[in-house]
């Protein structure tokens, strides 16, 4: 099965660049490989940000000075 991409032309600061071909010769990856697995791997975490913040919307709000009393009550802080 022969994976399909997609052509973008990205601009990186040249010491950006130079440390990307470097990792990419260590590595003996290409720097598409590289990059397409760094921007999964942020646009994964994301997701998992974003999943959680749906978890938890429907928590009540607890102001903050109320959760500092809380905790100094339990011997948090």
């Amino acid at each position: 099965m022969k994976t399909e991409f997609r052509r973008a032309t990205v601009y990186f600061r040249p010491a950006v660049h130079r440390a990307l071909r470097l990792r990419a010769a260590e590595t003996d990856r290409s720097v598409s490989d590289i990059i397409n697995d760094a921007v999964g791997q942020s646009l994964l975490e994301d997701a998992e940000d974003l999943a959680a913040f749906e978890e938890r919307a429907h928590e009540p709000n607890i102001r903050l000075a109320d959760a500092i009393r809380d905790l100094r009550r339990r011997g948090r802080i």
